[in-house]
């Protein structure tokens, strides 16, 4: 048994979903959440820029929470970054975000796909390697609406939600998409808004359920060597990049989910 916690990385808030996921259908593990928001947002950064901010992160978190596993919880890091982070720390083992676009093709009638992503992401070959044996690819980049979901979500109205959501649902409808697939972890704050609008000629998919099952795989491995035994709630806890002041929105996330905040600048 294993008791270390594990990490999940953001550059704000969108890996959150994926963290609570986790710990909804996984309670006896202990869980830690950076938000680099000082580097906030991710999707407009370098390879190798972004690659070097998160090998500095991890290195400084290694000497204070020492994880487990280590879930990249945005697919724009996933796509830059994985397979560097990988080689850099050989002895961890990684989960990465990725857009779900095999089970969008495998669910699309007319093999046309949609992807919306972060510029970084919408742009990688990635993308259209995974899918040129599997359907078409109509990819728009929206890297304002990951800064919506991280400023405005929660000030925001219905209206200003849905109407933000129309907007790529329109473009995605006039090119014949029967599937969209939703490439950055910040957009599943809107999900509920995008499954309305799209509604019923285009599904919806995501990778949320996915990256937990992959998570559990792991601990569950070699007869589940790597699962926690602790027997009582166990302290989750959030770590924010930059300085943030007091009473901020992040103070209130963390009463919400019940975590305890740390100033990673502070450590």
């Amino acid at each position: 048994m294993d008791n270390r916690p594990i990490l999940f990385i953001d550059s704000g808030i969108g890996g959150l979903l994926y963290c609570r996921d986790f710990i909804k259908h996984n309670p006896q593990e202990e869980v830690c959440y950076l938000a680099d928001i000082k580097n906030f947002p991710y999707g407009q950064r370098g390879k190798e820029e972004l690659t070097s901010i998160l090998i500095s992160l991890i290195e400084k978190l290694l000497k204070t929470i020492d994880p487990k596993i280590i879930v990249i919880a945005c697919n724009t890091a996933t796509i830059s970054s994985l397979e560097p982070l990988r080689n850099h720390f050989s002895g961890i083992s990684f989960v990465g975000t990725v857009p779900a676009i095999k089970p969008a093709a495998n669910a699309s009638k007319n093999r046309k796909v949609g992807v919306l992503g972060t510029t970084r992401t919408v742009e990688d070959p990635y993308n259209q390697n995974l899918a040129k044996d599997y359907c078409e690819i109509y990819a728009v980049a929206a890297p304002e609406l990951a800064e919506f979901v991280e400023q405005r979500f929660e000030k925001a109205d219905e209206k200003e939600k849905n109407d933000i959501v129309k907007k790529y649902i329109d473009i995605f409808r006039k090119e014949g998409v029967d599937t969209l697939v939703l490439g950055c972890t910040h957009y599943l704050y809107l999900l509920e808004e995008f499954r309305n609008e799209a509604s019923p000629d285009i599904q919806i998919f995501d990778s949320l359920d996915g990256i937990t099952k992959r998570v559990e795989f792991l601990l569950n491995e070699n007869d589940d060597k790597l699962r926690s035994d602790i027997d009582f709630e166990p302290v989750h806890w959030l770590f924010l990049t930059g300085s943030e002041p007091q009473g901020s929105a992040w103070q209130e996330r963390c009463q919400e989910l019940g975590f305890a905040l740390c100033m990673l600048d502070s450590l």
